[in-house]
Parts: structure tokens; sequence; C-alpha cells
């Protein structure tokens, strides 16, 4: 049994079967064989491996003869680990005693070697190891038919391992059939962490090496309550992991029946909460779970899901699925946010040729540079909102004049529709994502300007304490308790609460049940979360009183120290909501 830990990215606890995306996505079909099919296994092991050396001998040939016999020489060391009598005989008692399939046995020795070789901490050695993972691909390769499993359409439950999985190929996993995922990079608020909670499933990321530990078909448990993953686990720990997870269900459907009933503090303030939704279908979500409207619709999914180019009309249609079924309750859409690590699939290649990307063309900036590109969205939002209460809202604003642009171009828009007779609504509520720090320190000259604030606190935190949110190298250093954040949090809800301003957090910062007395305490009276957390932040704030609430952030904001804000703050959540503190 190995424990590894990492991020925890999306709660919850997943175990199945390991698909390791790292050798060609193929999946293990079965660890094991009948007693009575064991000889014939072997017989099927064997002639995969002759097809194998075929294989090797036939490009070690051409490699000799095309570009020269030191070319040739790499094939030639891979023949020799393939006829590694060693490495074979391995193999082949796995099938024998322990009743392995060869796919599995196979995959068991060749990453066993591979590590021993990785652990030696030598280049050459390195290289060597990296031999031994070709020599697995193309064994699986033969054993199962040159069959691959499309992560999109799987046959079966499975926990997928990769050493990195881009918000594209994040978007494009079966959901029927993913019950997790870890990767070796990756932050707590990179946008594929985002797409884990969209797709409520258990995920770590930022693991660090561990792919060679792993074969497709080993029994993994993915801990997103905790940040661990465990490869191949004992019994007890089995057991004690499968009891954790029907008491994390049991809550689950505990506060899920209470999710209808209004939120309000103990003293009757209304507190309202809205989802955070990526995909159309997730309205449905939220509506199960009490929320009282969409506080933030991220539209990139339309892009990250395809290769193509979307038309109006299909925004149309996914702006529309959600307003009707949301029906009365508002629903904020915000302007794509593509760029940094949300890039689609074709354009990937041309963003990872700049710089940094989070400081570069993304967002906003990247709407007002593709003037068509913002025109068939806005235009599409503005169609959409006949049917319910639609608000529009720009990310990544960092300052007036890219503001008053934005006004412009919906102002055009507007303009054009009705030239056209086109249906539409022209007096939807404007607001911004306060996500810059530019923008906090200027929050009482934006608020002017603006229906309404939402801060993502995704973004402002990376960008206030100069931490990448997707880096795991400095993970520690980014932190949503950090009493600058809460400082300038403090300042924008300040500000916006003397303009008679509606502002909400939307970032991962109000889906944390021990922030929420703090965000309350602020003056906050809409939070907008993850449509799974929705239930758990509607049980602290009907646990909560206004001078309690405000009393917490009294105290927190004494504090010098990140960490002693975050002890704080989970202590005062026990009080609160002991079930919700593990």
């Amino acid at each position: 049994m190995i424990v590894k830990r990492g991020i925890a990215v999306s709660h919850g606890v997943a175990i199945g079967p390991a698909l390791v995306l790292g050798t060609e996505s193929f999946q293990i079909p079965s660890r094991f064989v009948r007693v009575n099919a064991v000889e014939s296994e072997i017989v099927r092991f064997r002639c995969a491996l002759e097809n194998v050396c075929r294989e090797i001998s036939t490009n070690e040939q051409l490699a000799s003869q095309q570009i020269g016999e030191k070319y040739g020489a790499i094939f030639g060391a891979h023949l020799q680990l393939a006829r590694d009598p060693k490495l074979i005989g391995e193999v082949e008692s796995l099938i024998r005693t322990r009743h392995y399939s060869p796919e599995f046995a196979a995959s068991q020795v060749l990453r066993r070697y591979a590590k021993e070789l990785q652990n030696l901490g030598n280049h050459y050695f390195a290289e060597r190891a990296a031999d031994l993972f070709d020599l697995e691909r193309s064994m699986l390769r033969h054993l199962l038919g040159e069959q691959r499993e499309e992560v999109a359409n799987l046959a079966e439950d499975v926990v997928v391992l990769a050493h990195d999985l881009t918000p594209s190929e994040t978007a494009t996993l079966d959901r029927k059939h993913v019950r997790g995922f870890v990767t070796e990079v990756g932050g707590s608020t990179s946008h594929t962490a985002i797409l884990a909670g969209a797709f409520e499933i258990p995920a770590v990321v930022g693991v660090g090496h561990f792919l060679a530990d792993v074969s497709g078909g080993d029994i993994v448990i993915i801990d997103g309550n905790h940040g661990e993953i465990v490869i191949a686990p004992d019994d007890e720990t089995l057991e004690r992991y499968r009891d954790s997870a029907e008491r994390s269900r049991s809550l689950a459907q505990r506060l899920l029946s209470r999710g209808s009933r209004i939120s309000k503090t103990k003293d009757r303030v209304r507190i309202e909460v809205f989802g955070n939704i990526e995909f159309p279908e997730e309205a449905e979500h939220c509506l199960e779970r009490g929320a009282d409207g969409i506080g933030l619709y991220r539209t990139e999914f339309l892009y990250l899901t395809t290769f193509s180019q979307r038309s109006e009309d299909d925004h149309y249609r996914a702006y529309r699925q959600v307003v009707e079924t949301m029906g009365d309750r508002p629903v904020v859409i915000r302007t794509l946010d593509l760029g940094a690590d949300k890039i689609p699939g074709a354009a990937v290649r041309a963003y990872k040729q700049r710089g940094n990307p989070e400081l570069g063309l993304r967002s906003i900036r990247l709407s007002l540079d593709n003037l068509s590109l913002f025109k068939t969205q806005l235009r599409a939002v503005l169609r959409a909102a006949t049917t319910g209460d639609v608000r529009v809202m720009f990310p990544m604003i960092s300052s007036l004049m890219e503001l008053r642009q934005a006004k412009m171009i919906l102002r055009d828009v507007t303009e054009d529709l009705e030239d056209e007779g086109v249906d539409y609504r022209g007096d939807l509520p404007v607001g911004i994502m306060v996500e810059v720090p530019a923008v906090a320190m200027m929050a009482e000259e934006f608020a002017r300007e603006v229906d309404f604030f939402s801060i993502g606190t995704n973004d402002l935190i990376q960008y206030t304490l100069a931490a990448d949110r997707s880096d795991p190298a400095v993970a520690k250093y980014y932190n949503a308790a950090d009493p600058a954040i809460l400082r300038i949090v403090r300042r924008i809800v300040q500000a916006a609460v003397q303009a008679d301003l509606p502002v909400t957090v939307c970032g991962q910062m109000s889906s944390d049940p021990k922030f929420v007395p703090l965000l309350v305490g602020m003056g906050l009276r809409q939070l907008s979360t993850t449509p799974l957390a929705i239930p758990e932040v509607k049980e602290v704030v009907r646990s909560l009183t206004i001078p309690q609430a405000e009393e917490i952030l009294g105290r927190a904001l004494e504090f010098e120290l990140a960490r002693d804000v975050e002890v704080f703050l989970r202590g005062e959540l026990k009080k609160i909501c002991p079930d919700l503190v593990e």
C-alpha cells in the first residue's frame, strides 16, 4: 500500500480501478484470470511478446538503414529488455501464482523496474526507465488488440490518474464512469480543479511524481477531503474509507433534505445563496440544493469541449436552457474568461508560445481584442434575457477604460439587434468581477459605473499574494485566510455597501464553510458557491447570528498570520456546525 499527499480540490471519496493516462489511455479490463485459464493466458502473453519483439526488430532495421546504426541501437536496447528472461519469468510467475491477467502482470513488473531505475537518481537510468514505459505501452497495445480506451467514452467506472489534465481534457471526461481523478501537477483553484467540483467528483492535484507507482487496474482510493490517494490499499484501509464515504453520503442527504429552506440567520437576516455553474445541466443541481439563483455562469465550457468555433445559436441555446431552468431566479452570465489555464484545444499551442498567460491576453482583454467573438456572445446573452432574470458580468476588469469599452460594445450590440428587429432585452444589469487589486483599490469609482460587484477570490488571491494558483510549488503561499486577503475583501464590500450596490463572493472562498461567518460579518448578504456546497453554506448561515459573525470577523482581523486565522475559523465552525468539521 502506498499513500501520497496532494491538494484536495473537490471533496468526497472515490474508490476504483486506475486508468493511467500516461499509458496512452489503455484500460486494463481485468486484474485476475480464472485458475483454469492460466495456461492459455500465458500463451496469450507469449504471443503478444513475440509480436512486440517482431515490431521492435523491424523498427531497428528501418532506423539502421535510413538514419544510421547508432539510432537502430536504440531499438536494439528495447529488444534486449523485451527478451530479458528475468523480466519474462516474473510476469509469467505473477500469472501462475497470483492469477494476474497478462496485462496487469506485465504492467506491474515493468513499472516496478522503471521505478527502481528512477530512484537511482541518475539521468542515464532515468532514460532507461522511459524505455520500460515504452515497452509497457507496446505490450498493452498488443495484448488488448490495439484497442485504446477513450476517456470520453468509457465502458466501466474508473479513477483517472494523469500527469496533468487540461481544462479541455477534463471537460470531455466521461462523467458517467469517471469517479474521480488525480494529477501530478496543478493547484487548488486551477480551472481543472473547478471543473472537478462541477462534475461533483473527488479530485486531488499537485501530488508530485507517482504514476510509476501505479499500474492500470490497481485499486486506488482518492480522498478529496484530505488530499490523499491510496494505491493498492489493504483490506482494513479499504473498509475504513468505505465507512467514511458512507458517513459523508449520509450527512450530504441530511443537509440536502433541509436545502429548500430559506437561508436566514438565527436573528432573521436573509442571506441569499447562489450557485456557480460551468455546464447548463448544473442548473438543475442548484435547484435541487435550494439555490436562490445562479451567481456565476461560466461560459468557457462552450469552447473547452470542442475544437470548432461556436455560433450565436450555440451560445443562445446554452444560456436559454439555464435561464428557463431557473425560472424567475436571477442568472448572472459571465462573459468568456478564456486564456490562462482555460485554453480551447485548438489554441493551446499558440498560448504556450507566450509568456505568463495569467498576466497576458486573457478574459475581457481577449474579448476586446476579438470583437467578433465578444459580440457573438453578447447578442446571445441579450436574446436569452427575454426569457428570465439575466444579468451580464465582465471578468478580469483592470481599469475604468476596459469597463467603459465593454459597456460601449454592449450598447453597440443592443443597437444592432434593434435594427435587425431581433427580440432582446436591453436593460440588463451590468456587473464586474472584482479580482484585480487595481480595481479593489478603486472600488468606490467602479461602484458608480456598474450595477453590482462579484468578488472573484481565486484570482484576487493569486494577484495579491503573487502566487500562481495552478502551481503546487507555491501552493503554501496561496491562502484565502491571509490577513491581506481579509482586508482587501472587506474593503471591496465596504465600498459596495456605501454605494448601496449588491455584492457577492463567487470564488472558492465562499464555498468553504469556515469562511461563511467571516464573509457574513463583513456585510455580505449574497454568496455564490459550487452546487455541492450550497446545503453546507445554508446550514452555516442558519446557525449564525449577525453579531456572532461580526465578532468572528473582528477577532480574525487581529491575527497576523494566515495559519492562525485558519485555526481560529476552523474552531469557530466546529462550535457553530460541528457536523461539518471532521
